[in-house]
């Protein structure tokens, strides 16, 4: 499918009476060229199933669907967008439009083996949509996702960055994680008030298992709660500096300098405690 014979995103928005809603979080990609290098940098596809969350006005949908990709199942909770995504179905089938809250939705019942999840996520629910797909029982083949440049900038952060903290941990825990493009507010309608990037996140074959990371998220829940302490302090409830020690990790430390896989050790010793 290609989208030339469509009609252009703005006048489909325009035509249908529709503007983004602050509420959700919502700002349009509505330059195909754009949508289409996205597309680009998150495939090739191989035929895999995709699911895209909050397409709204379907620039995003449009490159995908021009793409390798197999099945495209959109995730979209705002039913204004639903009449203007089912125009961009062929009656194949390949396209599936869901209507839900993607916090809440299942994804392993909507596709069916490996699949990507590609989109610009809705600012307001990115990082909550991030560690569900990365903790969860369900896993995709690869993630790439637009975030406001600050979110971005603190999922690949390294220890000693202004950025690391919590999130930096656990996705790099599970994922590798790059920035592979860099968007201004000016390529959004409406514009957002800062600029965005885009993270693709492969997931580890080496990753923790799901006890590993449920503690790893207990650990750096107190360590970065209390940043500005040191460890033994910080993870006192958790065993402080005998933790620490078993951890092999310097309990006169603070969180910011303790590398990711020394609160994966963190996260091990708390396990054997």
């Amino acid at each position: 499918m290609t989208s030339d014979n469509l009609p252009s995103l703005r006048e489909t928005l325009d035509a249908h009476g529709l503007l983004a809603k602050k509420s959700f979080g919502q700002h349009f990609l509505l330059d195909l060229n754009v949508t289409r290098k996205i597309v680009r940098l998150a495939g090739p596809f191989e035929g895999r199933s995709v699911i895209e969350v909050g397409p709204g006005p379907g620039g995003l949908t449009r490159a995908l669907l021009e793409s390798d990709a197999g099945q495209v199942v959109l995730v979209e909770k705002d039913p204004r967008f639903l009449p203007l995504l089912a125009e961009l179905d062929d009656g194949t089938g390949r396209l599936v439009t869901v209507e839900a809250d993607a916090l809440k939705v299942d994804e392993a019942a909507l596709v069916a083996g490996p699949a990507h999840v590609v989109s610009n996520l809705p600012y307001n629910v990115g990082t909550p949509l991030l560690i569900k797909w990365i903790t969860g029982p369900w896993m995709p083949q690869a993630l790439t996702l637009m975030f406001q440049k600050e979110v971005a900038e603190r999922i690949v952060a390294e220890a000693g960055d202004d950025a690391y903290g919590r999130l930096a941990v656990i996705a790099q825990a599970v994922c590798e994680a790059r920035i592979v493009m860099h968007l201004p507010a000016a390529a959004f309608t409406p514009p957002p008030k800062v600029a965005s990037a885009v993270v693709h996140l492969i997931p580890r074959p080496d990753r923790p298992d799901r006890a590993t990371l449920k503690r790893l998220e207990t650990v750096t829940a107190a360590a970065f709660g209390q940043r500005r302490k040191m460890l033994r302090s910080s993870l006192k409830q958790l065993g402080g500096a005998a933790l620490c020690e078993a951890a092999g990790v310097d309990p006169d430390n603070r969180a910011e300098v303790i590398d990711g896989a020394g609160f994966l050790r963190l996260a091990q010793a708390l396990g054997q405690g």
